[in-house]
């Protein structure tokens, strides 16, 4: 069954009556039925609040990285372990064919239902799970394959045990090396981009977003906790934090903006998963057409960007 936002209220109602006219027999009552729907989701959808937007990059019936790579990849071969202590399953990592060419894919993964979820640690990896990322990424560039990352964790796992193996230690270094990685990068945002454990999978010859997903420093509801003492707060917290992907784009924080169906990834997967597989085609085209010393230069000049200012002079 579809979930629904408290937001989508109306659609839900809609949909009901779509179901209870189709059962009926009743054709007229499902046209007319159809075009209030497409009113509705125009009305709402067009005027998304950035908290609204939040909702939807949490969205449980959205993609997830398994979902695009499965869809995506032919001959798919799945690659495990980090090699020192286990294999993290909130980190997945293929190797197989994508439009004719030999990539590697590697993502978070959330699980669904409680069984996977508690499998994949809710899409919050481990160190090893880091680790993992960071030997297949080595693999892929001593053969010179592309790298396409999906980022979807609500943040690394803040656990003793993860502390204890090198938490911060394997995010940092994943940082490092993957800012030198000698192979051509592409990062996703799928869904939800949570601090650090986002940002290890987020260096990349080019970083894009999903229209509805985010990309944070730390969740709104930290956010409202630790300004405020107020978790309650966290919609004021998503706005001010200017997490969306307009936003980031506008900020030059990431490269592009990918296009979801108007209703969300949630509501039509094969249409977001073919408008992400057409943007990788095109961004790995754009960056053939580059030497090895021209894409790390521009990787080099766009990660050492982030941050800069200009200081007026005072009268």
């Amino acid at each position: 069954m579809a979930t629904y936002l408290d937001f989508e209220k109306n659609i839900k109602q809609i949909d009901e009556d779509i179901s209870s006219a189709k059962m009926k027999g009743d054709f007229p009552a499902i046209d007319i039925l159809n075009k209030n729907l497409e009113k509705e989701v125009a009305k709402i959808y067009k005027n998304l609040s950035e908290y609204q937007k939040l909702q939807l990059a949490r969205h449980p019936d959205r993609p997830y990285a398994l979902d695009y790579m499965r869809a995506l990849l032919d001959n798919y071969y799945e690659l495990h372990g980090d090699r020192t202590y286990k294999d993290d399953e909130s980190i997945v990592c293929y190797i197989g064919i994508f439009a004719g060419r030999k990539v590697v894919m590697i993502g978070e993964q959330k699980g669904r239902g409680t069984k996977n979820k508690i499998r994949r640690n809710f899409g919050m990896p481990h160190p090893e799970g880091y680790r993992k990322a960071l030997r297949v990424s080595k693999m892929a560039e001593k053969f010179g394959l592309p790298i396409i990352y999906f980022i979807d964790t609500p943040g690394a796992y803040p656990g003793i045990g993860a502390e204890e193996r090198g938490q911060s230690e394997a995010i940092a270094r994943n940082l490092y090396e993957l800012s030198r990685l000698n192979t051509k990068t592409i990062s996703i945002v799928i869904g939800e981009g949570g601090s650090g454990g986002a940002l290890a999978l987020g260096v990349a010859d080019r970083v894009a977003m999903l229209k509805y997903s985010v990309f944070s420093v730390i969740s709104p509801e930290g956010c409202a906790a630790i300004l405020w003492n107020d978790p309650t707060k966290q919609e004021n917290a998503t706005k001010a934090m200017k997490i969306t992907a307009e936003d980031l784009k506008s900020l030059d924080l990431i490269d592009d903006v990918i296009n979801e169906p108007i209703m969300g990834a949630h509501r039509d997967k094969e249409s977001a998963i073919d408008e992400v597989g057409k943007y990788i085609v095109q961004i790995l085209n754009s960056l053939d057409e580059l030497s090895d010393e021209e894409r790390l230069d521009r990787r080099y000049k766009r990660i050492t960007s982030f941050g800069a200012f200009e200081e007026n002079a005072s009268n």
